[in-house]
């Protein structure tokens, strides 16, 4: 796993917020605008004895709405990001929709609840948190969940396991962006990662049937690391099937 070290802090006191494409929410959590009504969250906290580590979520805001994909590691980071997102761009968090059960990706769900923010998860997911002492996500769904954020649709859906057995992504097509997660490796990465609850058979069909879906994707944001476009989908294919092969 990779190491990372925490963000050096932006001067924005003097420019409007919409004027940035970089917003310094903390001293570890960074927003990034990559198309008009979707930004990355990148955070940075331990995980099992690695510090430092970089994850990356997203947030698709429209008309005073927003929908969180994936949270920050922990409630206290999630709740930072979440009145940030309230206080800077004026964006309710409403929905939250995690890629998948580790807490990379759904460690601040227990604070969202107590806000009265609505999840939605794959039905795999739900069970995964059940099973492992996770707060559940509120709503399941098996192929995909169709959600609208103000006046921008996005689309959930299951492709098949990869880094986990029951991770999505989210296709925001007005937008061109999709929102990977954990399924899909930066170009820096010299290694697949993770495989603890992997499915490595089922990864490479998974990434080929999101290279087809999502030909024009133009941005492609992975769980780690640096976004970019469809030669990241290619990279990850590399990976796994490297990895498969030793």
């Amino acid at each position: 796993m990779k190491r990372f070290f925490l963000f050096p802090m932006l001067l924005l006191a003097a420019v409007p917020v919409t004027a940035q494409t970089r917003l310094q929410v903390s001293d570890d959590i960074v927003l990034t605008q990559i198309s008009p009504h979707v930004w990355v969250h990148t955070s940075v906290a331990d995980f099992d004895g690695f510090p430092g580590v970089s994850s990356n979520g997203a947030v698709v805001v429209s008309q005073g709405e927003a929908l969180l994909l994936d949270t920050p590691a922990n409630d206290d980071q999630t709740e930072r990001l979440v009145r940030f997102l309230a206080d800077s761009l004026h964006a309710r968090v409403t929905m939250f929709v995690p890629n998948h059960w580790h807490a990379d990706c759904m460690g601040g769900l227990g604070w969202l609840q107590s806000q009265g923010v609505v999840s939605y998860a794959n039905r795999m997911t739900v069970e995964e948190a059940r099973k492992h002492g996770k707060p559940v996500p509120d709503h399941g769904f098996t192929e995909s969940q169709t959600l609208r954020v103000g006046e921008v649709p996005v689309v959930c859906r299951y492709e098949g396991g990869g880094h986990t057995p029951d991770n999505t992504v989210a296709w925001i097509p007005s937008e061109r962006v999709l929102f990977g997660g954990c399924l899909v490796k930066d170009t820096a990465a010299v290694s697949i990662g993770n495989t603890a609850d992997a499915d490595m058979d089922a990864w490479p069909g998974t990434i080929e049937r999101v290279k087809r879906r999502y030909e024009n994707a133009e941005v492609i944001v992975p769980g780690h690391g640096q976004w970019g476009g469809t030669e990241l989908l290619d990279h990850t294919l590399e990976l796994v099937r490297g990895s498969s092969d030793r």
